[in-house]
C-alpha cells in the first residue's frame, strides 16, 4: 500500500510519540490475601500504598529518549527527504537523529563521592549486662540498633550520638501487616545520618511470594539503604504454630530472598535465633550474610562455623533517645571494614574526612 506525503510525515510522528508510553510497574503487584497474622487485627480501610517515605523524582533525570529528542530535534531536510524518498515510490526510511549516537554520560561526570558518615563511638548501657570477656562486643567499633513500633517514639539524633551508628527497622511481617511506626522511624534514622535498613519477620502460614510483594510494595528501594533482612525464627506467640520440614522452611526463604535480591538489587541479610538456626540452617546458606542473636555467648560459641556480618548482643539496651529497652547490635569488623561494606552493599563510595570520628 502506498501512502502520500503528509501521512507518511503524520505515520512517522506517531511512531515517535508512542516511544514514550510506558507503564509503571506499581500498577501490577499482587494485593495481599485476606488471610491475617497473629500481630494485627485486618484494618477495615485500605491497604496501604507502596511508595513508603519514597524520594521524589530527580526532575534532571530524564528516560534516554526524551533527552534525545530534547536534545537534537529532526531537521526539516530529514522530513523532506522522508517525503521526496517516498513520492518516489521507495520505502519510507527511519528518522533517527544523528543525535542517537551518544555516550552513555554526555556530560563525561561522574558520581560525586559522598563524605563518609561518622561513626560514633558505644555510650549505651544495659539492663541485664554480660560478661563476655575477650570477645566481648565492645571490642568491636560500629554499633548499631533494631527498633519497631515497642520503641514507641524515638529520638534519633540522640539516639545516634550514643553510639546508634546503623538501624535496622522493623516493616512488614507476613502478608498484610505494616509495623505502624515504620515511615516515621524511617525517616528519622535517614534525618539523623543513621545507616537505615529495613526487616521483614517472616510468617510460615503464608506463602513466601505474597509476604516477598508486601514487603516491596511497602518499603522503598532507595539510594544508600543497607540490605534488606529476612527475620526467621520461631514465635511462641503467634497464632501460626507450623513447624515445617528444614527442607521446606529453606525452600520457602529462598522464593521470599531471590523476590527482593530481584527487585533491591542487594542479597539480603539472615537473621536467627539459635533454637531456628540448629534445626533449619546450620551449614545452608553459606553465600549469604548472617545476622545472629547471641546474648549469653559469642557467636563463635552458638554459631560455631558460621560467618556473621551483624551480632545482636543484647535485647535490653537501654540508651538516651529511646524510652524502655532496645536491641543492640553490632557489625563484625572495624571502622574501616564498615565503611567499605557499606560502599559495596549500596553501590555508592564515601571517602573520609579527618576529625569525622568520635
Amino acid at each position: 500500500m502506498r501512502f502520500s506525503g503528509v501521512p507518511a510525515i503524520l505515520f512517522a510522528c506517531m511512531a515517535l510519540a508512542g516511544c514514550t508510553s510506558s507503564s509503571g510497574v506499581g500498577d501490577i503487584l499482587a494485593q495481599p490475601s485476606l488471610e491475617t497474622t497473629s500481630s494485627v487485627v485486618r484494618p477495615s480501610g485500605p491497604v496501604p500504598a507502596a511508595s513508603v517515605g519514597a524520594v521524589s523524582p530527580d526532575p534532571q533525570q530524564t528516560l534516554p529518549h526524551q533527552a534525545l529528542a530534547a536534545a537534537a530535534p529532526i531537521p526539516p531536510a530529514a522530513v523532506a527527504l522522508a517525503v521526496e524518498t517516498k513520492s518516489a515510490g521507495m520505502p519510507v526510511p527511519e528518522l533517527k537523529p544523528v543525535a542517537l549516537m551518544v555516550p552513555s554520560d554526555p556530560s563525561g561526570s561522574r558520581t560525586v563521592p559522598r563524605e563518609r558518615s561518622r561513626v560514633y563511638s558505644r555510650q549505651f548501657r544495659d539492663a541485664k549486662p554480660i560478661n563476655f570477656g575477650k570477645a566481648s562486643p565492645r571490642a568491636l567499633a560500629v554499633h548499631g540498633v533494631d527498633v519497631s513500633r515497642w520503641q514507641a517514639d524515638i529520638d534519633w539524633q540522640r539516639l545516634r550520638s550514643q553510639g546508634a551508628n546503623f538501624a535496622y527497622i522493623k516493616a512488614t511481617d507476613g502478608g498484610d501487616h505494616l509495623d505502624p511506626m515504620f515511615r516515621k522511624n524511617w525517616r528519622g534514622a535517614q534525618e539523623a545520618g543513621l545507616k537505615r535498613g529495613a526487616y521483614h519477620f517472616f510468617y510460615w502460614c503464608r506463602t513466601a511470594g505474597e509476604q516477598a510483594d508486601w514487603f516491596i510494595r511497602n518499603v522503598p528501594k532507595v539510594e544508600g539503604a543497607l540490605p534488606p533482612v529476612i527475620d526467621v525464627e520461631y514465635n511462641g506467640e503467634s497464632k501460626c504454630q507450623r513447624r515445617l520440614s528444614p527442607a521446606k522452611v529453606r525452600e520457602k526463604m529462598q522464593v521470599f530472598m531471590d523476590k527482593l535480591e530481584r527487585h533491591y538489587g542487594q542479597r539480603p541479610i539472615i537473621y536467627t535465633a539459635p533454637d531456628f538456626y540448629r534445626d533449619n540452617l546450620r551449614g545452608e546458606f553459606l553465600d549469604y550474610p548472617f545476622w545472629l542473636r547471641a546474648v549469653a555467648q559469642h557467636p563463635s560459641k552458638v554459631y560455631p562455623g558460621r560467618k556473621w556480618v551483624f551480632w545482636q548482643y543484647s535485647g535490653s539496651g537501654l540508651s538516651h533517645g529511646v524510652a524502655g529497652k532496645i536491641d543492640l547490635n553490632v557489625f563484625h569488623g572495624s571502622e574501616s571494614d564498615w565503611h567499605r561494606w557499606v560502599d559495596r552493599v549500596t553501590g555508592q563510595t564515601e571517602v573520609a574526612t579527618a576529625g569525622r570520628t568520635q
